[in-house]
């Protein structure tokens, strides 16, 4: 539970994120009284830190399945999306950004989360002012599907890499050539990676169930550090291991397009902390810079990962490049270690949902029974996301569904809707209403196609599992 103690007291329109417990705000004056300088900024973040956060809230679990992204995209076309998906990514970030400058000055308030943006933006449109906490509320509803989506996809990682190397553990070695697909070899069968999944449930329900977010900064520290050091043996491999020539599709298929675009869009998945950093910085003023810089390189990883990981294993790329990593003990120590960071970083990513739902529920309960039942629904939270990916146990699947459904709302169809009723008052070009109405539709036509292509593939596979598991039976 969190201690009422440790959090600050919120309306229940204010919508918390992971860097309110492990990044508490400065103090200052209102946004239109310190134009962006802030009195006593030094308790702020600085330009560096908030580049490191940045990056952060950009890479994870998404940059690891972006080699199979550019596989269903074409060597050729995915690399060229990519880039074109995060110049719109970028573009919709800062356009959150601008619209949140706007209001907040209009509104003579310090800050806003995403959801009183999208709130305060329809009270500029006189027929839905009257609906303007829907949008609060929506933006809240997608927040809620896209953490607890994060959360779904870490259980099926966890399993997925953890029992690839329980199952090679007898074999593994000092010798890191791998096989003719790259590929871990399964040498000692083992029990279903959801039966893993529910071994790994009890300890990240003790996770989540820690008071404080504070107290997991220092664990936190540790797991970035151990994905950098992952990412930099993944590199390293995919980098030294390329064989020559390279015969690999330029184009993919159609019909696997709407699944890279579930991947990226996944991938892209920082917009929720783009408000939050630029709130908590020491100089405002510098956001910008950040933010460029920042999904620069973080754009700049996805495309060379994506590309070098699709080149170096081929069609037999998995659902996160770990699946593909040789059966020798340096590599198998890289999984280990990119997965207890995505363990850590499960708190981070639940604590959102879970400080949205859980005020609400126990506002309405007397004192004495908040305690007991803000930690109930944190355990249920974790069920409930447990239950979901042992149901969708596909890792490359759960990733494209996540990011169909609810990244393609935040990152791309929200934003220049945002920009439009916010400045409505003020006025809009055809030309910004066209480009907006084009970049909401891309990601409106993309959701849609991504969760019918997702589903669908989910649904193929598990009937090919049932007649595989169906005809061994006969067999036996």
């Amino acid at each position: 539970m969190m201690a009422s103690s440790d959090v600050d007291v919120r309306t229940d329109d204010q919508n918390p994120s992971e860097l309110d417990a492990l990044c508490p705000s400065p103090p200052g004056p209102t946004r239109p009284q310190r134009n962006y300088e802030r009195i006593g900024g030094r308790t702020g973040t600085s330009f560096f830190q908030t580049l490191i956060h940045l990056l952060k809230g950009n890479i994870g679990t998404g940059l690891l399945g972006l080699p199979l992204a550019v596989k269903n995209a074409g060597l050729v076309l995915g690399p060229v999306s990519l880039l074109i998906m995060g110049v719109i990514a970028v573009h919709c970030m800062r356009l959150l950004v601008q619209c949140s400058h706007y209001l907040s000055a209009k509104m003579n308030r310090p800050s806003m989360t995403y959801g009183e943006v999208m709130q305060y933006g329809m009270e500029n449109v006189p027929w839905l002012r009257r609906h303007s906490h829907w949008g609060r509320r929506t933006v809240n509803t997608f927040l809620i599907i896209t953490q607890l989506g994060f959360c779904c996809v870490y259980f099926v990682f966890l399993s997925d890499n953890v029992k690839q190397v329980v199952e090679a553990a007898n074999a593994t070695t000092g010798n890191c050539h791998a096989n003719y697909s790259n590929q871990t070899a399964v040498l000692i069968p083992s029990f279903d990676s959801r039966l893993y999944m529910l071994c790994f449930l009890p300890f990240i329900i003790l996770l989540v169930l820690i008071p404080n977010l504070k107290f997991l900064a220092p664990f936190s520290l540790l797991a970035n550090v151990a994905m950098t050091a992952s990412l930099v043996f993944i590199y390293y491999y995919s980098l030294t291991n390329i064989t020559y020539p390279i015969n690999l599709p330029k184009v993919g298929h159609a019909k696997d397009y709407p699944l890279f675009f579930g991947t990226a869009i996944f991938a892209f998945e920082g917009i929720g902390v783009v408000l939050p950093l630029e709130n908590k910085m020491q100089r405002p003023e510098k956001f910008s810079q950040v933010l460029y810089l920042g999904m620069g390189i973080v754009t700049f990883l996805y495309i060379s990962l994506g590309t070098i990981g699709y080149i170096c294993f081929g069609q037999h790329i998995g659902g996160s490049i770990t699946l593909n990593l040789p059966n020798c003990w340096m590599y198998q120590a890289v999984k280990l270690l990119y997965c207890f960071g995505i363990f850590i970083t499960f708190a981070l990513q639940f604590y959102v949902p879970a400080e949205i739902i859980i005020p609400s529920v126990v506002a309405r309960l007397s004192g004495r029974w908040e305690t007991a039942v803000s930690l109930a629904l944190r355990i249920l939270l974790v069920i409930f996301t447990c239950v979901l990916a042992i149901l969708i146990p596909e890792l490359d699947l759960v990733i494209s569904l996540v990011g169909s459904v609810s990244s393609s709302f935040l990152a791309l169809i929200f934003p220049p809707i945002l920009e439009l009723i916010a400045f409505h008052s003020e006025g809009v070009s055809p030309l910004v209403t066209a480009k907006n109405v084009l970049i909401s539709v891309v990601g409106f036509v993309g959701f849609l196609a991504g969760t019918y292509i997702a589903v669908e593939q989910i649904i193929a596979r598990n009937s090919l599992k049932h007649e595989e598991t169906l005809s061994s039976f006969l067999i036996q």
